[in-house]
């Protein structure tokens, strides 16, 4: 099980499940998330997610198809995952953690890299895919 927090204290959540993917997304949308930097995390099922404190808000965009659902904190803003449209899993972000090191490790892929920033820096080595590499 791994557990994890919002900045402030007031979302907390736990995790269970083996990660499904352990990625770096470099596009431009969470390029905004983040403040300008790659997003860094984890493809968990969604059966085995739940928040165990608190109550995140949550922002679709409406002008897009297949929007993701953020959930963040409402006081302090931390994002904490991502929810596909299709549903089934949740895209947790790395950040709100309370062991990264040990419950994440680094990624296994770095994705959408078009949208890569010159300042955006990627491991040497990690497979990198345009856009979402096809399953």
């Amino acid at each position: 099980m791994r557990t994890g927090k919002c900045y402030c204290g007031d979302i907390e959540y736990q995790v269970d499940g083996d990660p499904m993917l352990k990625g770096q997304c470099l596009c431009r949308e969470c390029q905004y998330i983040s403040g300008g930097g790659a997003n860094f995390f984890m493809v968990m099922p969604e059966a085995g997610f739940k928040y165990t404190k608190g109550t995140p808000a949550q922002f679709t965009r409406s002008d897009i198809d297949q929007a993701r659902t953020r959930d963040f904190c409402p006081n302090c803003g931390t994002h904490i995952l991502t929810r596909r449209a299709t549903g089934g899993v949740v895209i947790l972000k790395i950040g709100t953690l309370d062991d990264p090191q040990a419950d994440y490790g680094g990624p296994q892929t770095a994705i959408f890299t078009i949208d890569q920033q010159p300042w955006h820096i990627v491991a040497e080595g990690l497979p990198c895919f345009e856009r979402m590499p096809q399953s």
